[in-house]
């Protein structure tokens, strides 16, 4: 009976989060750490140290976003921290909102390239302006695959482990990453804390969410495909959720790609060069949910 009242702010967080995603009219956490981390990185950025630098402004904010939560969590008693608790894991969780915004990309690229364009910026980093329609497609299942692990998975790994207060510690590394974690010239020294942070933070999350999308598939035999090609990802850890959706749909992703007027090439995932369609994107959408709801069942158990 415990646990199961241990489990409800988790189970109606979760149903919020299928049924409303992230509501545009609500004030949002991860826009406070936004505004948090460009100040300080404004303040910081300069002169000598700015690695150190980084390395405390990382430090404080993920170390301070803890301790805060803690303490928040700690005075409301009764029904009014039960419901705070239901609203945090709430705004960690953010598998429905990316789901949307796939389906949208796959909606407009149907209709128009330049529409496809448009509404794959609004997920990715890159610069979308020249992309094909498959490398389109392929742009929005990458990062469907992504935002399994760092918008579900991972977040509900680390609420297992140190509850509500990790979960926010984990969405400010997470963001810190997102903002200052690049290797161009204003971000490699400043934001390399931060991004190993984030390496780090997701280490095992990535692999589970791998693990979860090939055992929802029901395609075991793909582990080994996951595992060859997850490490040669650019990145410790994208690559491996990445692989297991290549090999779900046995499709390639990876390729050239343009940040910051530059361009990246990322090593091929999986080797069949076929054309993406709208049912690849049901079957993406598909597993992604089967995945969630088994860590979810998970962090229950745990719970």
């Amino acid at each position: 009976m415990v646990g199961l009242i241990d489990a409800l702010p988790l189970l109606l967080a979760w149903i919020m989060d299928l049924c409303l995603g992230d509501p545009a009219r609500l004030p949002h956490p991860v826009v406070a750490f936004g505004k948090l981390i460009s100040k300080g990185e404004h303040a910081l950025n300069k002169g000598a140290h700015r690695m150190l630098k980084g390395a405390l402004l990382a430090l404080s904010l993920v170390v301070g976003t803890y301790v805060i939560t803690a303490l928040l969590l700690g005075c409301l008693v009764g029904i009014i921290g039960f419901l705070v608790a239901v609203l945090l894991i709430f705004y960690c969780l953010a598998g429905t909102t990316l789901i949307r915004e796939v389906r949208e990309v796959f909606r407009a690229v149907d209709r128009s390239l330049e529409e496809g364009r448009m509404q794959v910026a609004r997920i990715v980093g890159r610069d979308t302006s020249e992309l094909s329609a498959q490398e389109v497609r392929t742009a929005a299942l990458e990062t469907l695959a992504e935002n399994l692990s760092d918008g579900v998975i991972a977040p509900l790994f680390w609420y297992a482990l140190l509850g509500v207060p990790g979960m926010l510690a984990y969405k400010m590394v997470n963001t810190l990453d997102s903002m200052i974690g690049y290797r161009n010239e204003r971000y490699k020294k400043f934001g390399c804390f931060a991004a190993r942070m984030d390496d780090v933070a997701n280490y095992i999350p990535a692999r589970l969410t791998a693990f979860l999308m090939i055992v929802a598939s029901g395609k075991l035999s793909l582990l080994g495909f996951v595992w060859k090609y997850g490490s040669q990802h650019a990145s410790p850890n994208s690559g491996y959720p990445e692989a297991a959706l290549a090999g779900i749909l046995n499709c390639r992703f990876g390729g050239p790609h343009h940040y910051f007027g530059r361009e990246v090439w990322k090593p091929f995932i999986g080797h069949n060069d076929r054309l993406l369609t709208t049912d690849d994107m049901k079957v993406a959408v598909r597993i992604n949910r089967i995945a969630e709801i088994i860590m979810i069942i998970l962090v229950i158990l745990c719970l």
